[in-house]
């Protein structure tokens, strides 16, 4: 992983830097895996990322916003009473392990000073945060518990000792000269990726693989002079933290890596890197969570009306035969003096066909002509109702998925704060119950929260990311004159500039959010109307959401993630 000892080393080493002797001011726990400590440090402010998410977990300073539950949980409010407004005096890795410890030192409700460590293992799914009191060397409480049923070298759980992950016994890379790595390594056996990784301590196979690749072949010779050279870069700081893009996949490291090729994009601190890397994708993971009874109900919902046109479609067809049961009615009528009961058809002329045809009526033998020929115009009485209705259902049908297909767009590109707009739009709607309904008052009293964003030259952009917020953001929220976007034909976000005369570069930063928050987000020259706020119209009777426009111009942009993050950090 890209998340190994070395760089564990190297983050520790910037994390000093910034947070040592700062005071934690705030704890706050966002989501059930990631805490947030607000540290005064240098003078000013800095926010602390720690993650144990099973996926994403990290140890880093974040610029990233993060929403806040309206009730901390159990463990955000004992760190609150444990380290808030206590000092950072140390912070340091494990060995060369992925474990970082930071050291707190505060006083107690009774004034004694305390000594607490909050300890985080960024290791796949078994990371975790603990919080143990240093003295005692007993675990108050953590992110996660773990049992001695499930891990039989430890529990981490509320009044254990705590105990290290099992030591790997592995040769610390740093302060080794060349001759140390060759007594570690077998030329004969090869795999030399695999044995660098088994024989020193800190170090991936992302790594490993870098050190084989820069060593062109590697021999005695290279191998080594290679290996010490990349681990001093490490230890002295020298890094240049990079993302790599491989085949539209990314990776990052402390500096490029030139065995995976692509485009690699470098980053002043590694803080700054990871929050580039995990823009957007911790969160969607989130929303995926939070989320996924609802985008199903969607689906479902979608192709249910999808089905259902379908059968309007041949219930039509059928339909479409009424002028046939008509002309059947009328001949027969026409003909009723030839036509006798017990007889199963008739053949009439076709006075309908130009070349006067002969047709062929079907009769039932048990009826009398006459109530065959009042059977036929009843069929096309039936069947000329039948179409009005059909026409009817099908267009409504058609609405109900253009709007789960907007509905759907919306999931996909939501944060974990819309989508609670999102369910609580469905129950209104009437297609699910409401399973908060204490809470259904608290939600219609409150105003959508909007995404904001800053154009180059500092003019707002706001975004809506559901259809309330779309609704509220176009019909209430925006002026007349300040200018709208939305994607042409394709699902997507509200977009205005709080301007009515933007100049060329806001009008197309614009509209780059308004199609990286649609349903185009991955294609190219995506079309994008804009348009006064004034020309912008909720038909009545129409779902959230859904407006008609005029007096549009349409730019073509192309996504970009690059410029959505600048514009959001603004």
């Amino acid at each position: 992983m890209s998340f190994d000892g070395l760089f564990t080393k190297a983050m520790v080493d910037e994390l000093k830097s910034s947070l040592q002797g700062g005071r934690i001011n705030k704890v706050h726990q966002p989501y059930k895996n990631e805490i947030i400590l607000t540290i005064r440090a240098g003078g000013g402010n800095h926010k602390l990322l720690l993650s144990a998410h099973p996926s994403y977990a990290r140890v880093q300073l974040t610029n990233e916003a993060y929403d806040n539950p309206s009730e901390p949980p159990m463990f955000c409010m004992l760190l609150r009473k444990h380290i808030e407004g206590h000092i950072l005096e140390d912070i340091y890795q494990v060995a060369e392990d992925r474990i970082i410890i930071f050291e707190i030192k505060g006083r107690n409700e009774i004034g004694d000073i305390s000594y607490k460590q909050l300890i985080i293992e960024v290791m796949g799914r078994h990371s975790n945060i603990v919080l143990v009191d240093k003295i005692r060397n007993v675990i108050l409480d953590s992110v996660k518990h773990v049992s001695f049923a499930v891990n039989s070298h430890r529990a981490i759980m509320p009044g254990q000792d705590y105990i290290s992950p099992p030591e790997q016994h592995k040769q610390n890379p740093f302060n080794l000269v060349e001759e140390d790595v060759l007594k570690k390594l077998d030329f004969n056996s090869g795999k030399l990726d695999q044995q660098l990784v088994n024989q020193f301590a800190g170090i991936s196979p992302l790594f490993s693989k870098e050190v084989i690749f820069k060593s062109g072949l590697a021999n005695r010779s290279t191998l080594p002079k290679t290996f010490i050279h990349l681990i001093n870069k490490v230890q002295s700081g020298s890094i240049s933290p990079a993302i790599m893009t491989i085949d539209g996949k990314e990776a990052f490291y402390l500096f490029p890596l030139e065995h995976l090729g692509g485009e690699s994009k470098t980053f002043n601190t590694i803080s700054e890197m990871l929050d580039r890397y995990y823009f957007g994708k911790a969160e969607r993971d989130r929303v995926k969570q939070q989320s996924t009874d609802v985008e199903r109900f969607i689906i479902n919902e979608k192709e249910k009306n999808e089905k259902k046109i379908k059968k309007l479609k041949i219930t039509l067809k059928a339909a479409e035969k009424a002028d046939e049961f008509k002309r059947f009615g009328e001949l027969l009528t026409a003909n009723i003096y030839a036509a006798k009961k017990g007889m199963k058809e008739i053949e009439v002329v076709n006075y309908y066909d130009e070349m006067g045809g002969i047709l062929v009526i079907p009769l039932d033998p048990r009826k009398s002509p006459s109530d065959n020929a009042q059977k036929y115009f009843s069929k096309y009485q039936k069947a000329k109702n039948a179409v009005a209705i059909v026409i009817d259902q099908i267009e409504k049908a058609r609405e109900e998925v253009a709007y789960f297909d907007r509905l759907l767009q919306q999931v996909q590109a939501a944060a974990p704060k819309d989508i609670q707009g999102i369910r609580e739009e469905l129950v209104e709607g009437g297609y699910i119950r409401d399973r908060q309904k204490k809470n259904a008052k608290k939600f219609q009293n409150t105003k959508p929260q909007l995404d904001h964003f800053l154009a180059s030259n500092g003019t707002e952009i706001i975004v809506g990311k559901n259809n309330k917020q779309n609704d509220y953001l176009t019909n209430k929220l925006a002026a007349r004159d300040e200018i709208w976007f939305h994607t042409k034909d394709i699902p997507g976000s509200h977009v205005v500039i709080r301007d009515k005369e933007p100049n060329d570069d806001t009008i197309r930063e614009a509209a780059i959010l308004a199609a990286y928050f649609s349903k185009a987000r991955n294609s190219s020259s995506v079309p994008v109307d804009y348009t006064k706020v004034r020309f912008v119209k909720k038909p009545s009777g129409a779902k959230p959401g859904f407006v008609i426009y005029d007096n549009q111009q349409t730019v073509y942009v192309t996504p970009d993630e690059e410029t959505v993050l600048k514009l959001k950090q603004k």
